[in-house]
């Protein structure tokens, strides 16, 4: 008869398999014998990091280095934490090491260190560390860094190569990264018909099929309690849980102009950008697995709904700049779970952001996004669909459960940003501070499609981008710019 298979063991079963959640349980059974359990701690920080929770990842990862300071893997994981929360200086100077020594987590490591340079505009530095070459250049990923680095003086060349490892690869998320990255460069140079051709490509080749009508149907059933009336409602979606301060969140699908607002409101000296924090994801399943969502969530009891609070509290705190009495979340789920937010963090102030629905929805098609969780990004028809649905359970929900709130548009926002910033600083209760209309000074990293975009003054290039492909939209699309076209004219 074997041996029974050690935890130890297990966890490497399980990232193999990449079930992420049973190796999270795992090293809570660890950590649950002994919390001086390193491998429990190291555990827990990798499946965290996999499932997307940098904030509890980042204090796994505290725990697990206090008990083993030089372990390499550790470290590395250390590095790519600190990457994602935007302590660029601190990533750099764990992964550097890391890159150059002997251990089998160098050439992660140095990924990881040429990731980082990327996003963090430090193209010298990536440059300087593709040129020292090492094991790490036979990788596919480095692949990826060099046409890159070779778009910055030579798109056309950097075009072939991208299309090379998009054609090549098996790797599919190598092969969707770099296909993008080309697909951003064919647009660029003006080669529109054939951005969207390989765009298109692109999705086929590497999206799985995704359940729109499941997500659309959460949508609805959320609509259908807010559509009773205002006493119903507000009795079905009310809350015991204490008021929040401090805590702000944009309200927007992925490119509506989040990044530039949060940009901005990040260089106040009293807000803190904190990325796309997963704790309203953490909420949203918490409150699903209680069987009351979205109908009578009135029925939790308050220790209940406190915890959650709390459990989101404590990581923004966490990613939270020291000093700032704001936290700004740019989740890019809070606009398809209000009731939730109302729930759970009353008081909370949510800023609404809105772009033309076609600019939106060519840059959405045009950019990577993670096939699985943004599936309905494949087609310019299911996000029309999500837009529809996003323009309707937005305000419905904000008005309805009474959030704290303020609308922007953003063709209105570039236009007049300094008058924009004046009112959403207003509804935190803050005073102006000149360096809120240059975000492009902010020397916070930024991990989303818009770091390019936020590195320059705000302008308006991005404004009417759909008439590049006006020939892909059809009139399904009329209702939505037309309603838009009468917000901005507001």
């Amino acid at each position: 008869m074997p041996p029974p298979e050690t935890p130890t063991a297990a966890l490497d079963r399980l990232f193999r398999a990449n079930d992420h959640v049973g190796a999270l349980r795992v090293a809570d059974q660890m950590l649950a014998q002994s919390q001086r359990s390193f491998a429990g701690w190291l555990g827990r920080g990798c499946a965290n990091f996999n499932l997307g929770r940098l904030a509890d990842a980042d204090t796994d990862l505290d725990h697990a280095l206090k008990l083993t300071p030089s372990d390499p893997q550790a470290a590395l994981l250390r590095g790519m934490v600190d990457q994602r929360l935007g302590r660029i200086d601190r990533a750099v100077d764990r992964l550097r090491p890391l890159a150059a020594g002997k251990t089998p987590q160098a050439l992660e490591a140095a990924v990881a260190l040429a990731e980082v340079f990327w996003f963090a505009h430090r193209r010298d530095e990536l440059a300087a560390l593709l040129t020292r070459g090492g094991a790490w250049m036979n990788d596919p990923r480095a692949a990826l860094m060099v046409a890159r680095v070779c778009a910055q003086t030579d798109p056309e060349a950097a075009i072939v190569q991208l299309r090379a490892i998009a054609e090549l690869e098996r790797n599919p998320v190598l092969r969707r990264v770099a296909g993008f990255d080309a697909v951003g460069l064919l647009d660029k140079a003006g080669r529109y018909r054939e951005a969207f051709e390989l765009a298109t490509q692109l999705h086929a080749a590497t999206t799985p099929p995704f359940d729109l009508y499941g997500m659309l149907g959460e949508i609805n059933e959320q609509r259908g309690v807010l559509e009773k009336s205002a006493v119903a409602a507000t009795r079905a979606l009310a809350t015991t849980a204490d008021p929040v301060t401090g805590v702000a969140m944009v309200v927007g699908l992925p490119r509506c102009g989040s990044t530039l607002l949060e940009q901005m409101l990040d260089s106040h000296s009293q807000i803190s950008g904190i990325g796309e924090f997963d704790g309203v994801d953490v909420i949203a399943a918490s409150l699903i697995s209680t069987g009351r969502w979205p109908r009578s969530i009135n029925l939790l009891p308050r220790a209940t709904l406190m915890e959650m609070q709390q459990s989101y509290l404590n990581g923004a705190q966490r990613l939270r700049r020291a000093g700032a009495a704001w936290s700004f979340d740019k989740t890019l789920e809070a606009w398809r779970l209000l009731p939730a937010i109302a729930a759970v963090l009353p008081g909370a102030v949510c800023f609404d952001v809105q772009r033309d629905a076609r600019d939106m929805a060519i840059s959405i098609f045009l950019s990577y996004f993670h096939p699985h969780s943004k599936g309905w990004t494949a087609s310019l028809a299911s996000i029309r669909r999500v837009i529809e649905a996003e323009r309707v359970i937005v305000p419905l929900s904000l008005e309805t459960l009474g959030i704290p709130h303020q609308s922007i548009v953003y063709e209105q926002l570039v236009a007049d940003p300094a008058a924009h910033a004046t009112r959403c600083l207003a509804r935190m209760e803050l005073a102006m501070e000149p360096q809120v209309v240059q975000p492009e000074r902010n020397a916070r990293a930024v991990f989303t499609l818009s770091h390019e975009q936020v590195r320059r003054p705000i302008n308006s290039t991005s404004i009417g981008r759909f008439r590049n492909y006006e020939w892909a939209f059809d009139q399904s699309w009329d209702a939505l710019a037309a309603m838009h076209d009468a917000r901005r004219s507001e």
